[in-house]
């Protein structure tokens, strides 16, 4: 065990300054926070920036504005389909039936005005289309003329034009008017631990690992189960695409296992439903949970390795935002309450020149460089993470999907983002890419994002920032407990 944890701490850039035996202490809390935290520095595997640089850009700098914007009105609302059918099994078990798993859905006569008029307009111009679309069928059949196109075969024409129009995209988005989605609204609902584990969390976390990331092909290094997923050691025999597409998935489970440790219900005050609806208070670290999932001795030394991965996502969705800063800035933000409009559109304008303004962003060029083969890669890169997008809609507890659907939704617009269109042809370093005068590759001109898409995209970047922000307050609770 000791050979190994310190084969894959190696991986840290900084780790050669470290002990020559760093799991000689006997205490656990020790133990983690001589693995977990101090030893976490260093160069960011597949990016130039380092960890103690994100830590003070976002603790200091970052997450206050982020977590005031993100109660605002506009960011507060989040459309989704809870009930939508999982694709690959049955959910026969595996339903979270503990009230800690519910999701209270938002009445429309809470949503804002604007967000409630859009709806309806939306609503009412699809009507008129399919009016439209429905007499002009009967008038085709009253002429001469045979079209030779069935009302099936325009349902098709019409099926392919949306097939085309996501291409470009990373995630299932749901339609502009959906009778079976609801709005959240997020600030009622925030992400906690509800019980919901076992066999049904393993086999949605299995299906992602397994079934969708890229594992390594050499005969020397078979794919790992999935309790000990994918090593440094294992990742370097893949290329730079597939090791980030790994790095993105295990970074978000970080992140999500880490909110879940954070927001844990205070022990000794009864079982678990009781909880529901328990104020701030109520609700606590658990460092013993923390421990569990990140100790290198309980997860064959990989604990600091995953969370490497958590800054990796941070820096890839914060360039993300700098490179659509522009197109974002320029939104209304629209909710029918103009005052609150205008501040958050400032708000947005602010937090984006702070974020355009960090040095050190994921370089989205270095990727999908090689031709055709390279663009063989990315679609099936980009098919990979769509297949996560519905893995969602298998997970048994309905908070657990909402945050899942959300966040793996605003990642997927994040990689809309970096890697839509031809985002690296003919632009070297001095075009582009990061040249003499620090330019970030061009965004390409006709990205649309969805409201639905923004708010994910925002509140997904908000979860990860605040995971960091979390690792820092438990790195302060074991320190005191050493």
């Amino acid at each position: 065990m000791l050979v190994v944890a310190v084969a894959l701490l190696a991986t840290l850039a900084r780790v050669a300054r470290a002990q020559a035996n760093p799991f000689t202490s006997p205490s656990l809390h020790e133990t983690l926070s001589d693995q977990c935290f101090c030893k976490l520095e260093g160069a960011i595997d597949d990016c130039r920036c380092e960890v103690g640089t994100v830590d003070h850009f976002n603790n200091a700098k970052v997450y206050p504005r982020l977590a005031s914007l993100l109660q605002r009105d506009y960011f507060r609302y989040f459309q989704y389909q809870p009930h939508k059918k999982c694709p690959f099994w049955e959910p026969s078990t595996g339903k979270c039936s503990s009230s800690l798993c519910q999701v209270k859905s938002c009445p429309t006569t809470d949503l804002p005005p604007g967000i409630l008029a859009s709806v309806e307009e939306e609503k009412v111009e699809v009507q008129e289309e399919e009016q439209d679309e429905e007499q002009g069928c009967k008038e085709e059949r009253l002429t001469s003329v045979d079209s030779t196109i069935s009302a099936g075969e325009l349902a098709s024409l019409s099926t392919w034009r949306r097939h085309d129009e996501s291409l470009a995209a990373f995630c299932e988005v749901e339609e502009a008017v959906c009778p079976d989605c609801v709005y959240v609204d997020l600030t009622k609902n925030p992400e906690r631990f509800t019980g919901y584990s076992g066999a049904a969390s393993r086999r949605v976390w299995a299906s992602i690992y397994e079934e969708n990331c890229f594992t390594p092909t050499s005969a020397s290094s078979p794919p790992p189960a999935f309790s000990s997923a994918f090593g440094p050691a294992q990742l370097r025999e893949m290329c730079l695409e597939k090791r980030a597409f790994y790095r993105v998935v295990s970074g978000l489970h970080t992140s999500i296992t880490i909110h879940l440790a954070a927001n844990y219900p205070a022990e000794g005050r009864g079982p678990a439903p009781a909880f529901l609806g328990a104020t701030k208070a109520d609700w606590g670290p658990n460092l013993e949970l923390f421990s569990q999932r990140f100790d290198p001795e309980l997860t064959q030394g990989q604990g600091p390795y995953w969370l490497k991965n958590l800054y990796f996502v941070y820096l890839l969705e914060l360039r993300a935002l700098a490179k659509a800063s522009s197109y974002l800035a320029s939104l209304p933000y629209f909710t029918g309450r103009e005052e609150e409009d205008q501040e958050t559109a400032r708000v947005v304008r602010e937090l984006l020149q702070l974020v355009s303004s960090f040095p050190e962003h994921f370089d989205e060029t270095s990727m999908f460089t090689g031709g055709g083969q390279a663009d063989e890669l990315k679609v099936e890169f980009q098919q990979h993470f769509r297949n996560i997008t519905r893995v969602m809609d298998c997970v048994g507890c309905d908070k657990c999907k909402l945050w899942g659907k959300l966040q793996v939704t605003g990642l997927g617009t994040a990689l809309k983002i970096l890697f839509s269109g031809d985002f690296d042809r003919g632009r070297g370093r001095g075009e582009g890419g990061r040249g003499e005068e620090g330019a970030l590759p061009r965004l390409r001109p006709d990205l649309a994002l969805t409201r639905n898409e923004v708010v994910s995209l925002f509140n997904a970047f908000g979860k990860i920032s605040t995971s960091i922000l979390q690792l820092e307050r438990f790195r302060e609770m074991l320190r005191k407990k050493t």
